[in-house]
């Protein structure tokens, strides 16, 4: 379902649109939607990204342009997520924080990658499959590894090719 309340750019493609959840976000233009990802409120997505299928991406996430995002990466915007407040009544909006996590421009993030709330992914860098970000990605800089650790630097890859 594409809410009424998104932005969508200029030439967006969503691949099956009834297999969406995007609501109360912006996507900008020439950007790619792959099946079952979920799109929630207050998160940004720049132009000419690549949202692979079965992708969470919260509020609070904003995803800077030509990044690509592989499938089943997940996005974490609480850093101390309840179900219920300290006299047993459920949660609400109102009791929990929101925790804002920046995608920089051209970053590549592998598949069932985890991100944790409050990072900053680098320009130009990648987060290896199943990587689980806890800590900021440097520009250029390859992670791997739960927790990620730097294990490379895309320009000296790129150089071997």
């Amino acid at each position: 379902m594409i809410s009424p309340d998104v932005v969508l750019g200029k030439d967006v493609v969503v691949h099956q649109p009834d297999l969406v959840n995007l609501y109360g976000c912006q996507i900008g233009d020439g950007t790619k939607i792959g099946a079952f990802v979920e799109i929630q409120r207050e998160a940004s997505i720049g132009r000419q990204c690549k949202i692979s299928s079965h992708t969470f991406i919260c509020s609070g996430v904003q995803i800077e342009d030509g990044v690509f995002v592989g499938h089943g990466v997940m996005f974490i915007n609480d850093r101390y997520p309840e179900a219920v407040n300290d006299d047993g009544s459920l949660q609400t909006v109102s009791d929990w924080k929101c925790v804002s996590t920046l995608v920089r421009r051209r970053a590549s993030i592998g598949s069932n990658a985890t991100v944790l709330c409050g990072l900053t992914i680098g320009e130009c860098s990648l987060v290896g499959a199943g990587a689980v970000v806890t800590r900021d990605v440097p520009d250029y800089a390859i992670v791997a590894g739960s927790p990620a650790r730097q294990i490379g630097d895309v320009r000296t890859r790129k150089q071997g090719r």
